[in-house]
């Protein structure tokens, strides 16, 4: 028998949230942003999902572009950190995807490269995030030159990525909207600005194009909205099993450097999950689970495979017993990974990308 540890992938959910941050935007196109493996979701398995619904999808480098390719993806692909030498520009050639331009050595190398056809770029401008992208004072200059250079580029876009729409403080949000709107009304030019909060709260990010991440998987990306609002259906439900069940005395230790001690005679299970499949280590005493659809609670710290939970007040639970470390149980009950994200002191995002390969994914569709 199997080790009971799955990360079961909710596919029909999957689609419902595209939808929904589709709808949110009418008039703007919705890309799927399927990066880190589609937030640990599984990268071709995601977008054969929705690839009858998606105008294109977006990943992080062409090595995950070339997976999708690979995997029988057709769809446009954007590169949203470009190209990282410019060798690849071959592959982006050949295999039909889009860049963003972020960078002047890779303007140089657009523009001295001759494409079989014009490649779709996209000119990241820095409005605020101070990562990637051209200075407000030079992305006017770029703009031209690749505008100038239509054997080599089309469908040229302005994008740009905010720092703060997930923030309940929207005044540096505003800033970075009010500058891509002057610029790019001096320009003339599309743009692609809202991410998953920006598509959620605020329609005048909403650009030619969106793109949505988080939210695609079930995951609220808003500070102080809780449980996740709009309608958003968890994708990912992280599920394992009680494997024994251990009697403590009162004061008794359970875990490594015995964390947590009984405050009275109890009764716990252990649990088929650790940090070696990518449960978060920090997890503090007291972090929720569902042991068959009841809230039950961590006890002692993450082991490499295994963790514990606390099941005095659950008679019936033992071994063979459902725990669901977040997601949706058997009986319908939820648990946001969210919510387990704040006992961590981390975010969904890296609950959900560190989910590790050993812990098998399942798939499921109506």
């Amino acid at each position: 028998m199997a080790r009971p540890l799955f990360a079961d992938i909710d596919l029909d959910a999957l689609r419902h949230n595209y939808c929904l941050a589709r709808d949110l935007a009418p008039r703007s196109k919705t890309l799927a942003v399927l990066k880190a493996n589609a937030y640990g979701h599984g990268l071709v398995d995601c977008a054969r999902a929705l690839e009858a619904l998606v105008p294109a999808f977006a990943v992080a480098s062409i090595e995950e572009a070339d997976t999708l390719r690979d995997g029988g993806i057709s769809a446009p692909i954007v590169l949203l950190e470009g190209i990282f030498d410019a060798q690849e520009l071959e592959r982006v050639d050949s295999r039909g995807y889009w860049v963003a331009v972020h960078s002047e050595w890779q303007v140089e190398a657009l523009l001295a490269y001759r494409p079989t056809q014009p490649i779709p770029a996209w000119v990241k401008v820095d409005t605020g995030m101070h990562r990637l992208g051209s200075s407000l004072d030079q992305v006017g200059e770029v703009w031209q030159r690749l505008k100038a250079a239509p054997a080599q580029v089309s469908d040229l876009h302005l994008m740009s990525h905010l720092a703060t729409a997930d923030a309940a403080d929207d005044s540096y949000f505003r800033r970075q909207i009010a500058l891509m709107t002057t610029l790019a009304d001096t320009l003339g030019a599309p743009t692609s600005l809202a991410n998953s909060p920006a598509t959620l709260a605020w329609p005048q990010a909403h650009g030619s194009w969106n793109r949505p991440g988080i939210m695609l998987y079930g995951s609220e990306p808003r500070e102080q909205v809780t449980p996740p609002g709009a309608g958003l259906r968890p994708v990912m439900t992280l599920r394992s099993e009680i494997i024994a069940v251990r009697e403590l005395g009162e004061g008794e230790p359970v875990g490594y450097g015995g964390r947590w001690k009984a405050s009275r005679p109890s009764r716990l299970g252990v649990v088929a999950c650790g940090y070696g499949d990518g449960y978060d280590r920090h997890a503090v005493d007291g972090t929720p689970v569902l042991v068959n659809g009841q809230r039950a609670c961590i006890a002692g710290k993450v082991s490499m495979d295994m963790l514990v939970v606390d099941i005095t007040d659950l008679p019936d639970a033992g071994i063979g017993s459902e725990v669901v470390l977040w997601g949706k149980a058997a009986n319908g009950e939820l648990l946001s990974v969210d919510e387990v994200a704040g006992y961590c002191e981390t975010i969904s995002y890296t609950l959900l990308t560190g989910v590790l390969p050993r812990v098998p994914r399942r798939y499921h569709s109506a």
